[in-house]
């Protein structure tokens, strides 16, 4: 899952999202998203893997609703995008929170959040077959939601594993939160209201999925 300072892009008109360099240089938007190393590992057929991730950018000026002390900043202000993809970096779902609210929080509304994913044949899926996610969701109740629901765990344990098994995985989600930033309404939070951020994160995700079916059928 990934974040956003407080305070503070695919085809509009008005540049809305347009990442700066595409702006500047044609007043539309930039190329779509490139494919940076090819997919991470194929799932089974009609499987699902979704991986978790989050990211807190530097912090606004002006706070707002949703912001919170930044640990990672010197306390100041800012938000946390939470974003959960697929095994191909695509993303799922997306939330915000303060800088300062912890990962397990949010962790079980973000799982709920994965809208049901059409297959190869049979019923649309509602849930991934598993999770990966690193140790900031090593937490009792995170893998107590997933037993319950039935998806498989892989989530880090401090202390146990290390970090370079962890990133043959999380580099997936860490892709998508650096397409992410590429848009200029995400780099830097502009919005105070919560839910207007929330809703430029959504387009945000909506144009990655998009530009992911372009290369998939081009």
């Amino acid at each position: 899952m990934g974040d956003a300072p407080a305070g503070a892009g695919l085809r509009q008109r008005d540049d809305v999202l347009a990442p700066p360099a595409g702006l500047a240089a044609r007043r539309g938007v930039g190329p779509p998203a490139p494919r940076a190393a090819g997919p991470a590992g194929q799932p089974g057929p009609g499987r699902l893997v979704a991986v978790l991730g989050r990211r807190r950018a530097r912090a606004g000026e002006k706070g707002g609703e949703q912001a919170g002390p930044n640990p990672t900043d010197r306390g100041k202000p800012g938000t946390k995008r939470h974003v959960v993809v697929d095994a191909k970096g695509t993303p799922l779902a997306a939330v915000i929170t303060a800088a300062n609210v912890n990962d397990c929080v949010v962790f079980e509304r973000l799982i709920d959040a994965i809208p049901a994913v059409k297959g190869p044949w049979g019923r649309p899926r509602r849930r991934p077959a598993k999770l990966h996610a690193d140790k900031g969701y090593d937490f009792d109740r995170c893998r107590r939601y997933l037993r319950r629901r039935g998806i498989g765990c892989r989530i880090a344990r401090v202390g146990v594993e290390p970090k370079d098994r962890l990133g043959r995985h999380r580099w997936v989600v860490e892709r998508t939160l650096a397409w992410l930033s590429r848009f200029r309404r995400l780099t830097v939070r502009y919005e105070r209201r919560a839910d207007i951020h929330q809703a430029f994160l959504t387009l945000g995700c909506a144009l990655i999925c998009w530009a992911a079916c372009q290369r998939e059928f081009r």
